[in-house]
């Protein structure tokens, strides 16, 4: 099972092994390429000597000779005038003096001969291991110089003014001992992290070891620590968040020969460094972000411009997955961009970024959608969609989420993206949103041309995103989107309730007689998920009906009976049995969401407030760029 973060794909049996990296190496022992290096020298050294240019005739080197070379025409002492240069010599001895020099460089070549011969020697007589010492320290140079060219200086860029990055803190001793035992979690879940994982990308728990799925590549990210920074930050937990800097600092490196998931890498790495930076003004966050984002930017080399799922990091070789429909991308990873790239094209003035975003969202507004919907699959190669399949859970969810993010992010004044948000949504409410038999409001699957009557976990993270979009709708629509997402909330609540656990599966159907609960053995597990209480954060923040924090509390007490063990928190595989086997795995996004939207739901709004700050898909506070601040003047509504 490879879980997925935040708004992701849906489940699926892809272990490491359903992605085998395809890799022709060629091994040759160092004294075998030592030898080569040596002849090649020794080669060259006698080509030197052969093919020497006549000194009669040309500068000739400096070999310790009393001759030198100064710029002059006067011809009157005896001298040669070569070139514009005045050789002053002995006058009739020239022809002697040039065999002494001929015969002394001949010397020189064979000493320079006979030394390499010796030096090469030595180095025969050195063992395997000290020979691979002496390769990895030059290999370390040479990494070290490229890291000064990448670290090159950002333009200094005004931050954007930030509101509500402390406190929060409840006055009600009730609410305020509630958000307590949400850091007390926060600390059990890190300081695990910290002690059984540290550098890897995430933990086991149980095993007591460091974790990672194919979507990071083969190579240690730190994951869970990048995911992590905001969080810590926000509660006080300022020891914690200055160990993941320094490691971040001094560990985080993207030079790898790695192949990684461009949208997971975006929403974790990318969101996370620059919500780390506007939060803690460390340039070292900013500096890494746009590190990375160069990496990714070959991603983009198609015929479309539609980016891969996965590139690799060294050689930027990009590819999709295996499994998705004909070749094709995916609408909510290609679509779930724009938020960390339009914030890199603010920062470093370099438009690249905003620019290939702006492109994607152009494309797809040019072609034909199926009912106004959004198929899931897009081939980059053609330009087409692939299989009609539209989902506001996993392969689409996190697409609509950054329309309606991009107009707040940029103070409402992008409107495009915003006509988009609403058009896509009416769609949406039209083919997919329905009533169960017994009054349940669910988003189902369309599948060419069919209603699949199932709801993912994914998918409840619409509740919250229809209150965010209230404000703003069409027709004075506000109070119908509010209600549509507390019918969500609702929904999505009463898939915990029915469970044993009272936590959520991973999906759950809406046939006959049975709603709101899995059915299939392989949708019965909790994965640490966020979107529930994402949901109820949102809806907490617009509404202030109580139900939303007792709901969050429920949940809160669920987890840490459940998933709770000495060595962190670990995901369940099946929330309706009374002693369910863990999975052992503790995700990165139960420290960048599921722990930090419970924290907020448990604190005043003045932490983070929404007109300041749009969190996303991963739940990285990003500010909202005022159109004074903004150097964006692609799109006409920046303009």
């Amino acid at each position: 099972l490879l879980p997925l973060s935040g708004r992701r794909l849906p489940p699926l049996n892809l272990g490491a092994s359903a992605f085998p990296h395809h890799r022709a190496t060629l091994r040759l022992s160092e004294k075998f390429i030592l030898l080569l290096i040596l002849s090649a020298f020794i080669t060259l050294c006698f080509g030197a000597f052969f093919f020497l240019p006549d000194s009669s005739k040309h500068k000739r080197f400096d070999l310790g000779l009393e001759d030198v070379l100064i710029p002059h025409v006067d011809t009157s002492k005896g001298g040669k005038n070569l070139g514009g240069f005045l050789i002053h010599g002995q006058g009739g001895h020239d022809e002697h003096r040039h065999r002494e020099e001929e015969e002394r460089l001949r010397n020189k070549i064979r000493a320079d001969h006979e030394k390499a011969l010796e030096e090469a020697k030595e180095k025969l007589k050195k063992s395997r291991d000290e020979i691979q010492a002496e390769i990895q320290t030059e290999k370390n140079k040479v990494m070290q110089e490229l890291k000064k060219k990448d670290s090159k200086p950002l333009p200094p860029v005004p931050l954007p003014n930030l509101i509500g990055i402390n406190s929060g803190e409840p006055a009600d001793p009730d609410i305020r001992e509630k958000r307590n035992k949400v850091k007390e979690m926060m600390k059990h879940a890190w300081d695990n992290y910290r002690q059984y994982g540290w550098g890897h990308n995430e933990l086991k728990p149980i095993a007591r070891k460091g974790h990672s799925t194919n979507i990071f590549g083969n190579s240690q990210m730190g994951a869970t620590i990048v995911d992590a920074l905001d969080t810590l930050y926000i509660m006080g937990l300022h020891d914690e968040f200055r160990e993941g800097q320094e490691w971040i600092d001094k560990n985080l490196d993207f030079s790898v020969n790695s192949e990684v998931s461009v949208f997971e890498v975006n929403i974790r790495f990318i969101g996370g460094l620059l919500a780390a930076y506007y939060l803690s003004g460390q340039e070292v966050f900013k500096i890494k972000a746009v590190q990375l984002a160069g990496k990714l930017l070959p991603a983009f080399n198609t015929p479309t411009g539609i980016p891969w799922a996965m590139v690799n990091l060294k050689s930027g070789v990009g590819r999709n997955w295996g499994w998705a429909s004909a070749g094709s991308s995916i609408l909510a990873e290609f679509g779930t961009l724009h938020m960390e790239f339009v914030h890199l094209s603010y920062l470093t003035g370099d438009p690249v970024y905003y620019n290939k975003v702006m492109h994607i969202r152009k494309l797809l507004q040019k072609m034909d959608r199926p009912n106004g919907l959004y198929p899931n699959y897009l081939n980059p190669r053609t330009g087409r969609w692939g299989q009609h399949h539209t989902s506001v859970g996993g392969l689409g969810d996190s697409f609509y989420e950054y329309l309606l993010k991009a107009w707040l992010m940029s103070d409402k004044m992008d409107t495009e993206a915003r006509k988009m948000y609403d058009d896509a949504i009416e769609a949406i409410e039209k083919h997919l949103i329905r009533k169960s038999n017994g009054g349940l409001t669910f988003i189902g699957e369309w599948k060419n041309g069919h209603l699949e009557r199932k709801m993912g976990h994914l998918t409840c993270f619409a509740g919250g995103m229809f209150a965010l979009g209230a404000d703003g709708s069409r027709d004075d629509k506000a109070g119908h989107y509010l209600q549509l997402g507390a019918e969500i909330a609702h929904t999505c609540h009463e898939s915990y309730d029915r469970t044993t656990l009272k936590l959520g599966p991973e999906a759950f159907k809406f046939d006959g007689g049975v709603e709101a609960v899995a059915v299939r053995q392989n949708e019965k597990y909790y994965i640490l998920r966020p979107e529930v209480i994402e949901t109820y954060w949102y809806m907490w923040r617009f509404t202030h009906d109580p139900k939303y924090r007792q709901w969050g509390w429920e949940a809160t007490q669920a987890i840490d009976k459940y998933c709770r063990v000495s060595g962190g928190f670990s995901g369940v595989k099946d929330v309706y049995s009374s002693s369910p086997t863990y999975d052992d795995v503790q995700q990165s996004f139960f420290l960048a969401e599921t722990l930090k939207y419970l924290y907020l739901l448990f604190s005043n709004d003045d932490l983070l407030p929404l007109d300041n700050w749009v969190f996303n898909t991963e739940a990285h506070p990003l500010p909202v760029l005022h159109l004074a601040n903004t150097t964006l003047s692609g799109n006409p509504a920046y303009r």
